[in-house]
C-alpha cells in the first residue's frame, strides 16, 4: 500500500500537473474559438455564431499563401543545408579520436549559448557589405549556419549509435570513405536525420528577427514577419483573423512532422545489422 507521504506527494504532483495542463491548453482554445468568431476579443468565450469569415479573410495571396511559401523556402533551405554540413563536420568526429574533437565539441557548446540579437549587428554590416541585404539565398545560409552548432552536436550523438564495424565490412570491399558515409551511415541514422531536420526546420520557421532585419521587401517576407499585418495603429488588433492565420500558420510544420516521422523515422534501421 502506498504511505500517506506517497499519496500527498502523488497528489501535490498531479496537480502541479493540471495547472501546468490548463496554462498550455487555454491559449490553444482561445486560438481555435477566436478563429471562428468575427468578433473576436482576448477573452476565451465560445462565439454567438460560427463563421469562417476570419479565413476567407486571411487565405489570400498576399497574407498568406506568398508569407508562407517564403517561410517554406527559408526553412526548407535552411533545414537541408544544415542537415548536409552537420553530417559532413559529425562524421570525423564520430569515427576518429583527435586532440581537437574534444575543445572543438566545447566550441560547438558554446555556440549555442550565443544569443542571435548579440551578434545581428555586425551580420548586418556584412550583408550590407557584401550586397546580401534582401537575399532570400543569404538569409537560408545565415539561418543554417546558426542553426549549426547544436545540428553537429546532435547528428554527431546519433552517428556514434552507427557500429562502425559496418564501415570496416564496407571498406574490405573496396567502398571508399565517402561511399560508406552515404551508402551505410546515413541510411542507417535516418531517424536521427530527421529528428535534426525537424529541429532545424521549426526553429527557422518560428524564426522572427532574422528575416526581419535582412529581408525588407514585403515580398521575401516570411510568415513569422507578416503577422504584423493584424497589428493596427493605436493597439488595435484583429483577433479573429489572427487566430485564424496562426492555425493556418501551424498546418505545414504539423504535416511536415507526420510525413517526415512515416519516411524517415518509422522503421529501426539497425535492427538485425550486426550479429554478435
Amino acid at each position: 500500500m502506498t504511505s500517506p507521504s506517497g499519496r500527498n506527494l502523488r497528489f501535490v504532483s498531479n496537480g502541479v500537473l493540471v495547472i501546468i495542463a490548463v496554462c498550455f491548453a487555454v491559449p490553444l482554445v482561445w486560438l481555435v474559438l477566436a478563429s471562428f468568431d468575427s468578433s473576436a476579443t482576448l477573452s476565451v468565450k465560445i462565439p454567438t455564431e460560427f463563421t469562417m469569415e476570419n479565413f476567407q479573410k486571411v487565405l489570400t495571396p498576399d497574407i498568406s499563401f506568398i508569407p508562407l511559401m517564403n517561410s517554406l523556402i527559408l526553412s526548407g533551405g535552411c533545414a537541408i543545408v544544415t542537415v548536409v554540413v552537420a553530417i559532413l563536420a559529425a562524421y570525423p568526429l564520430s569515427r576518429y579520436r583527435m586532440r581537437i574533437n574534444k575543445p572543438f565539441l566545447y566550441g560547438i557548446l558554446f555556440g549555442t549559448c550565443l544569443p542571435i540579437t548579440a551578434i545581428m549587428v555586425p551580420v548586418y554590416s556584412l550583408f550590407v557589405s557584401l550586397n546580401l541585404i534582401d537575399s532570400v539565398a543569404g538569409t537560408v545560409f545565415f539561418l543554417a549556419a546558426s542553426s549549426l552548432p547544436m545540428a553537429i552536436w546532435m547528428s554527431k550523438n546519433f552517428m556514434d549509435s552507427v557500429p562502425i564495424s559496418l564501415e570496416e565490412a564496407a571498406w574490405t570491399d573496396g567502398a571508399s570513405m565517402f561511399t560508406t558515409l552515404t551508402r551505410v551511415v546515413v541510411p542507417l541514422m535516418r531517424p536521427g536525420i530527421a529528428v535534426v531536420f525537424i529541429f532545424v526546420f521549426i526553429q527557422a520557421w518560428g524564426n522572427f528577427f532574422v528575416p526581419f532585419i535582412l529581408l525588407l521587401s514585403p515580398g521575401n517576407q516570411p510568415a513569422a514577419v507578416s503577422i504584423f499585418n493584424f497589428f493596427g495603429q493605436y493597439g488595435s488588433v484583429a483577433y479573429g483573423q489572427l487566430a485564424a492565420f496562426s492555425l493556418v500558420y501551424s498546418v505545414p510544420v504539423i504535416a511536415l512532422y507526420v510525413f517526415i516521422s512515416r519516411v524517415l523515422g518509422g522503421s529501426n534501421a539497425l535492427a538485425g545489422a550486426v550479429k554478435g
